[in-house]
């Protein structure tokens, strides 16, 4: 009888034993030590706090949220049963599409992915019957939820958003691809190694535990791969003032004649000012120089316990106003233009009323590079802005004097939890990748602290109660401010895609300002949008000869326009002040350089 033909065995490499021993061993006594150093720390937490308060045991205020949804989803059980249904409907068009296509006929999907969500980006989500099946049946149940909790009736929006928010991150959470068994990557890495991706990956998981001492601090950037001032922040400059809040620098010129009237730029203090001046190819600081810019950076300390009472108006006093004195005495020049992103044009719009009430017009024109002034739907960040959670992190901050800039991290990468958590979670923990180098997420993740006073006052008076738009709402070193008072060309940048600062939201704020005013959106989101060299030639923006009340209005009659919003800018700013002079050396008899740029409160870490 002829010999059966014997099955063919699939080649799966076996993991090399000396290295799994190593491995689990190196495994196992780190795992130790960061178990023994969190519990030594709840310990004294514990010692420190006393019995827990409802904040501290539901410090989102979550528990509220969802039980208030879930009482009015139960009153109207025939909806639910409606959204049920149709989910078992798509389910068993779901198996027979899967039946046809195991029995090689081709059908439709019931559901479509996204084109910008990545998660399902490798082929055999789509080519394999099984992966399909399971893509298709997450995608499925995701609508499902997300559905259910939009359409409850007589749910107060906040709470509705709230709701909305963290059933999202709960979808994303659950994602197949999140998972070994059902992320074919994954599956097919671990074969091809023997499973020593999944080594790796422990690896990996621990080290971001040990630098987060227990807490998950996920590596988006090779750290390695980056200096401060080598191949990050290289645009030559001094620092030729500072106070305790910030160190200013001065630019050295790039052109033999530079516009006459400097410009003050002011980034915001959750980030390092670095943002601005990344590498050498996408360094708006750079590009400003090299089109005849004066540039003045100011550089906020990353503050410990010793700055916990520093107010908003301390970023005032002994950050813009002081900067602006320290510039007349390096130039000799009293009229300057400035921008403010984020944050920073937050504070610039706050000062320009200060300013205004005191008959100070040193600042000629102000750029706004998406900022919120109006804050009356101010977008995701929303969700974490209530009372109860306030009083949770005053409660927080009160031990420490100042809010972690991981926390605030945490935050902002939750509005983007699939491409700044998952993403991280399945390349570093599952693939056992290294990170890769990215200049944009090695500074996302080089995170700065907040003082207790400013921050609180900035939650409260700001996002809680938006009372910078009220005339008299906020008052700085005594002086009630209104911000209508504001009268000077205005350039607004917002940003298409931000979910920071919602440019229908930024685009608002404009109506509390007063004089010639220039709004400009560019594609992509709150970081992208804005570092947007010209030599890029990425991502488009749109411009309107007006700006009209409404947001839809000016949209409806905006151009779009290729590449870059820097040139717009540029053309916008150089028009307003176009005298020249010869270029300027930093620092003067009056303003002594101190150091070489980037400086030293850059290079504070968190």
């Amino acid at each position: 009888m002829a010999d059966q033909e014997k099955p063919e065995v699939p080649d799966i490499r076996l993991p090399d034993p000396e290295l799994v021993r190593r491995t689990m061993t190196d495994i196992a006594e780190r795992s130790q030590r960061i178990l023994l150093g969190w519990l030594k720390r709840q310990g004294q937490s514990k010692t420190e706090a006393g019995l827990p308060s409802a904040s501290a045991a539901d410090p989102l205020n979550i528990g509220g949220a969802f039980l208030e949804m879930t009482t009015k989803l139960m009153s109207n059980p025939a909806r639910l049963m409606q959204a049920q249904l149709g989910l078992w409907q798509d389910y068993m068009t779901l198996w027979q599409n899967t039946t046809r296509r195991m029995m090689g006929i081709d059908s439709e999907p019931v559901i479509e992915v996204d084109p910008k969500d990545r998660r399902f980006k490798d082929g055999a989500w789509r080519d394999n019957e099984i992966f399909d099946f399971i893509k298709q049946s997450y995608l499925l149940s995701a609508r499902f939820v997300q559905e259910v909790v939009r359409d409850v009736d007589g749910l107060d929006p906040k709470v509705a958003q709230k709701v909305d928010f963290y059933s999202r991150q709960f979808v994303d959470a659950l994602s197949p691809s999140n998972f070994v068994l059902t992320n074919p990557e994954v599956l097919r890495r671990t074969v091809e190694t023997g499973g020593e991706n999944l080594l790796k990956g422990l690896t990996n998981l621990l080290t971001d535990l040990e630098r987060g001492r227990g807490n998950l601090r996920i590596r988006m950037s090779d750290a390695e791969a980056f200096r401060m001032g080598e191949t990050i922040a290289t645009t030559p400059g001094q620092v030729v003032w500072q106070t305790p809040l910030m160190q200013l620098i001065q630019y050295d010129p790039s052109t033999p004649q530079v516009l006459k009237r400097p410009l003050l730029i002011i980034p915001p203090w959750i980030n390092k000012y670095y943002i601005l001046d990344l590498r050498a190819k996408n360094s708006f600081v750079r590009w400003a120089v090299a089109q005849g810019h004066t540039v003045f950076m100011v550089s906020w300390v990353n503050p410990d316990e010793d700055l916990a009472t520093k107010d908003f108006e301390d970023y005032m006093s002994e950050g813009i106003l002081p900067a602006l004195d320290a510039i007349e005495k390096a130039t000799g020049e009293k009229a300057i233009n400035a921008i403010g992103y984020c944050l920073g044009g937050t504070l610039l719009t706050a000062t320009l009323a200060w300013m205004a009430v005191k008959k100070d017009k040193r600042i000629k024109s102000a750029t706004f590079l998406v900022t919120l002034i109006d804050f009356s739907e101010a977008g995701e960040l929303g969700v974490f802005i209530d009372e109860q959670q306030i009083q949770a992190l005053e409660e927080k901050m009160s031990k420490r004097g100042y809010l972690e800039g991981s926390e605030m991290a945490q935050t902002f990468n939750m509005l983007r939890a699939n491409d700044l958590i998952w993403s991280f979670v399945v390349n570093n923990y599952l693939l056992g990748n290294e990170a890769f180098p990215f200049d944009l997420l090695y500074w996302n993740s080089d995170s700065t602290r907040m003082p207790a006073a400013m921050h609180s006052f900035y939650l409260r008076n700001m996002y809680q109660q938006n009372r910078l738009v009220e005339p008299g709402g906020v008052t700085l070193k005594g002086v009630p401010i209104d911000i209508s008072l504001v009268n000077l060309p205005i350039y607004m940048l917002a940003a298409r895609e931000d979910h920071i600062t919602p440019w229908k939201s930024t685009y608002r704020g404009l109506k509390s300002l007063k004089g010639s005013k220039r709004f400009v959106l560019a594609a992509s989101g709150h970081i992208a949008g804005v570092v947007n060299s010209p030599e890029s030639g990425k991502y488009s923006h749109w411009v309107a000869s007006s700006t009209p009340e409404e947001a839809d209005d000016w949209e409806a009659g905006a151009t779009e326009m290729a590449g870059s919003w820097w040139p717009d800018w540029q053309r916008w700013v150089s028009r307003l002040a176009p005298e020249t002079v010869p270029g300027r050396t930093p620092g003067s008899d009056a303003a002594p350089v101190i150091e070489a740029a980037p400086g030293s409160y850059v290079k504070v870490c968190a």
